[in-house]
């Protein structure tokens, strides 16, 4: 059995490893995996009839004449460019113009470098998930030292001189994952062929990372449907990989396709990877990422599909392997479906909003939950929190970003609860240098496109799950003006009046999906609640009764987010005046309630 492989598929280069690395420049430039970079580049520059390729001279780019180059290459790890010939005849060949040679093995680099680099160990019998970061070190460390090492020894012996400045780029894998086989306690035998996917354990990445996705839009919606997809699709498994997360008090299993590894490993910022004692329980749900072929066309209005399987009491989703939905929105906004759905079920509210608890001067303290659909202000909102904080908040705790749920404890109060552990925001909404702030922890998507987007970690896991007695619910308004008519902040005085407004979940779209202009989603929610309607009209009844009985504040906040030249001021403004309602008395000077 082979015991390592590297496969390069479209911008993706992937190292699958069970077996040490090489250790040496000779076992790097031996190998079968510089072999196949190498004439991966060959075959780039022949079809450009590129001149860099004059360096061959009279020889021709053929497998003897490469064979030959591989062999001057590791020379000249070693020995000067003067020294090789007399080592190595047919080296006098590549050597005739250093400065084609040296342009030649730039790019070469280069060409290595613009990939997506991607190491799996593979942990089967041989447990390296029990000794994590030395497996990262005795892997993507020592790959990046290895290949930086080469390239510069091979570059100073062919210019003979050195650089006077050195940079340390990335130069090995930018994710490293390890994964092993795991028996899932699936209920019913179809599942178990998904146990022959290994499962990751541990990841490493190199913030900060940038991923060109094919799409950075989303468009349609997610349909239930009453065919189950794992009864349609094979999973081979050489190909997938499944990232088990924890989504609030949810195990999600996602299994993804190699055509979509960026886009699931880059789940590691914002959903918490689940440890060995909640794979040992049932999963309440799992995603197929990657669907081949055209098997779930035609399910419904769109391929975004999830089904819910009461028998053996597991949902299942699942998106097609089309570059169309290659983008991160897909991947979360599935998972949050799933989520959504599986709360309804209990008989609990999910929500598509912010929660964040603030702590001002004198232990006075608020938990707020701003609902609103995507572009409404409310990851914008929770931003001008961050930059108010020095002045006048204590403590910001992030409970919920984009999604969670609320249930009723025994005296019927709300209690809220989170499902991420990260944000995946909108950079052009963001407050000038808040990025730059988080570049170190970081997945950047798409920046020189609309909608470009960053990922990174922004809560703890204890906290999302750990259940907080809301005190304000408000739905971001984006797309009103203020007036004397139009607070900044209006408190609703029923709850007829309250599920009007949240349930007509009105809000101009910013350019996040392939809508446009004014927009109307149910509960500002597409992510489910469409599916069950009945069911959460019943649930949304219940608990905005009970919102009112127990005296929270319940309204709408006007962010203008949605308006031009608001998008950084209006979010403010609506941040500004929420402090006031909770306490502060003198927001100019800053002096706390």
């Amino acid at each position: 059995m082979q015991r390592s492989t590297l496969s390069i598929i479209g911008n993706k280069a992937i190292l699958n490893i069970r077996e040490r690395m090489c250790e040496t420049a000779e076992e790097m430039l031996a190998s079968d995996k510089f072999r196949l970079v190498l004439d991966h580049c060959l075959n780039t520059l022949r079809s450009k009839n590129s001149p860099l390729l004059e360096f061959f001279g009279s020889c021709e780019s053929d497998k003897e004449c490469v064979d030959d180059l591989v062999k001057t290459l590791s020379l000249l790890v070693k020995y000067e460019a003067n020294v090789v010939p007399h080592i190595f005849d047919k080296s006098k060949n590549f050597l005739k113009d250093l400065d084609k040679l040296a342009g030649f093995v730039e790019y070469l680099y280069d060409y290595w470098r613009h990939f997506d680099r991607f190491i799996i160990n593979d942990s089967e019998g041989d447990r390296l998930d029990k000794r994590p970061y030395r497996t990262f070190n005795e892997t993507i460390e020592q790959l990046t030292h290895l290949i930086r090492t080469v390239y510069r020894h091979i570059q100073e012996n062919i210019t003979g001189s050195h650089p006077s400045v050195y940079r340390q780029v990335p130069a090995g894998a930018e994710m490293a994952v390890i994964s092993l086989p795991k028996d899932i306690a699936y209920k019913g035998e179809k599942y178990k062929k998904l146990n022959s996917v290994p499962v990751i354990r541990q990841m490493l990445i190199y913030p900060p990372l940038v991923i060109q996705q094919p799409m950075n839009k989303r468009t349609g919606h997610f349909k239930k449907i009453h065919q189950n997809p794992v009864d349609l699709v094979t999973l081979i498994p050489g190909e997938w990989i499944c990232y088990p997360t924890k989504v609030g008090k949810l195990l999600i299993m996602v299994y993804f396709h190699l055509d979509f590894f960026e886009l699931g490993f880059s789940m590691c910022n914002l959903f918490q990877l689940a440890d060995d004692s909640d794979l040992e329980k049932k999963p309440d749900a799992l995603f197929i990422y990657g669907v081949p072929g055209n098997v779930l066309d035609g399910l419904a209005k769109y391929s975004t599909v999830f089904y819910d399987d009461e028998e053996n009491g597991i949902f299942v989703g699942a998106i097609p392997d089309r570059p169309e939905f290659a983008y991160f929105g897909y991947l979360k906004k599935m998972i949050l479906t799933l989520h959504n759905s599986i709360v309804m079920k209990l008989g609990n509210m999910p929500f598509h909003g912010a929660m964040v608890k603030i702590l001002l001067q004198g232990n006075k303290e608020a938990t707020i939950l701003m609902m609103g659909d995507t572009g409404a202000g409310k990851s914008e909102t929770l931003e001008a929190f961050r930059v108010l904080a020095d002045k006048y908040i204590r403590e910001l705790t992030i409970i919920a970003d984009d999604m969670g749920s609320i249930e009723l404890d025994k005296d019927g109060c709300p209690i809220g609860y989170g499902t991420e552990i990260g944000a995946f925001l909108r950079l052009d909404d963001l407050q000038p240098g808040y990025a730059f702030g988080h570049l170190d922890r970081s997945i950047i998507f798409n920046p020189s496109q609309v909608n470009a987007r960053i990922v990174f970690p922004v809560t703890k896991f204890e906290t999302v799950i750990a259940g907080h007695k809301i005190d304000y619910i408000l739905y971001a308004n984006n797309y009103e003006e203020i007036d004397n008519e139009h607070p900044v902040i209006e408190k609703f005085t029923s709850a007829e009046w309250a599920l009007d407004i949240f349930r007509e979940g009105a809000v101009m779209s910013k350019g996040t999906t392939t809508s446009s202009g004014l927009v109307h989603s149910y509960f500002a929610n597409i992510f489910g609640p469409p599916e069950y309607k009945s069911a959460h009209e019943k649930i949304a009844a219940k608990y905005f009764a009970s919102f009112f009985k127990n005296n929270v504040f319940v309204g709408q906040m006007r962010t203008r987010l949605g308006i031009p030249g608001y998008e950084a001021s209006g979010p403010k403004e609506a941040a500004l005046e929420l402090l006031r309602i909770i306490g502060v008395t003198d927001i100019t000077s800053g002096t706390k309630g």
